[in-house]
């Protein structure tokens, strides 16, 4: 009896030291979806990423709240310049200090025409397809992909005129590698591209983020040949039905896979439900 006190009060002290130490490993990698485009990572080490931080979009019924709730973002990153991707990001960024990861073009026009935080973007979170950033000291690597879509920038002018639209650089998307975690896969909108296959020549994709509302974007058949040139262990659908006009659904995506043999498993998530890898 005393050698197992001895034992449970040092497992204890253990957990004590870790949780001190901000050990949080245990908890692996965490992946909540807004709706939309929208997403969060949350690292082991606890740093925080959003993905195209539309956040109050109109399939979130929770978005004001959920957006109050981030008070702590390190990292921004926004495929293109279309309101739909960009989102919140300027809110967020000024309360939370938040640096931009976007392309250079485009992270200079968020900052002149969107007055997103200069010193919050700059060339150390910027770059363009085919480069790779290092950051958070080394627990995230971004690499910049390319994407098949628009990128421009509607500016509010106030009164009765109409928005100004100004150029965003190229669309594009993300791979996101994670220490001690996953490799995820944002597409950005996109339709599907033969250079898709690439992708698994450098990484293999543990999470593909994919567009399939069809209209804007490839649609769930389009996504389901895009799974199958990713080769992603999960692919969760995204960017559909936040709209009438993004047609698409999970059930015709998942069917798609299914139709094409892939191995791919389709976790279809929620507005505001969380995963963890």
């Amino acid at each position: 009896m005393r050698i197992r006190a001895i034992s449970l009060r040092l497992l204890a002290a253990v957990a004590f030291v870790m949780l001190s130490a901000g050990v949080a490993s245990a908890a692996g990698t965490q992946l909540t979806w807004y709706g939309h485009a929208a997403f969060r990572i949350v690292t082991p080490d606890g740093h925080v990423l959003l993905l195209d931080p539309w956040i109050d979009n109109p399939a979130n019924p929770d978005g004001k709240k959920d957006l109050a709730a981030l008070d702590k973002v390190d990292l921004i990153l926004v495929t293109h310049g279309h309101f739909d991707h960009i989102g919140n990001a300027v809110e967020i960024a000024r309360r939370t200090g938040a640096k931009l990861v976007a392309s250079y073009d485009l992270g200079k026009a968020m900052i002149s025409d969107l007055g997103y935080p200069g010193d919050q973007a700059t060339m150390a979170t910027m770059g363009n397809v085919g480069g790779t950033l290092s950051l958070l000291d080394g627990e995230v690597s971004v690499t910049f992909e390319p994407a098949l879509h628009g990128s421009a920038i509607t500016v509010p002018q106030g009164g009765d005129k109409p928005p100004a639209v100004h150029t965003g650089g190229n669309p594009g998307g993300f791979v996101v590698r994670v220490k001690n975690g996953p490799t995820f896969y944002d597409t950005g909108d996109t339709d599907v591209f033969t250079d898709m296959q690439l992708i698994p020549k450098f990484d293999d994709i543990d999470v593909m983020l994919a567009c399939i509302g069809d209209h804007f974007t490839m649609g769930p058949k389009r996504a389901a040949l895009a799974t199958q040139f990713v080769g992603p262990k999960v692919v969760i659908p995204m960017h559909y039905g936040t709209f009438p006009i993004l047609t698409g659904t999970p059930e015709a995506f998942r069917k798609a896979v299914r139709a094409d043999n892939l191995k791919a498993k389709v976790d279809v998530m929620k507005p505001g439900e969380t995963r963890s890898f």
